[in-house]
């Protein structure tokens, strides 16, 4: 929730451009939301799969990040700070993937 919260502040400092804030306020958002889910998750299987789409969606918003910075939509200074917050929760998804998916085929 706060990488959400970060990037929602971020971008009410950004002036036009709203196809691309819309695109990343989309996909930043949609990390925690299914993090939340996978909380809640009816299996296994289904906890993985939540897991997995807040991983793709923390891909796309490093995209759309990387893009606003190499277009000078957003500040390098404040892309950078939001871009190692991205790679950090991609970090934890991938191995709690990694790890969920592990102890699945122990059972």
């Amino acid at each position: 929730m706060e990488f959400a919260i970060a990037i929602i502040l971020s971008l009410d400092e950004v002036e036009g451009r709203g196809v691309l804030k819309n695109q990343l306020l989309r996909s930043a958002t949609s990390i925690g939301a299914n993090i939340r889910e996978a909380q809640y998750a009816s299996s296994r299987a289904d906890f993985v799969l939540k897991l997995k789409i807040a991983l793709k969606e923390s891909n796309e918003s490093e995209y759309w990040l990387e893009l606003m910075e190499r277009t000078h939509i957003l500040a390098s200074e404040k892309a950078e700070t939001l871009l190692k917050a991205c790679r950090h929760i991609r970090y934890m998804l991938v191995r709690s993937v990694n790890t969920a998916k592990a102890n699945g085929r122990s059972n």
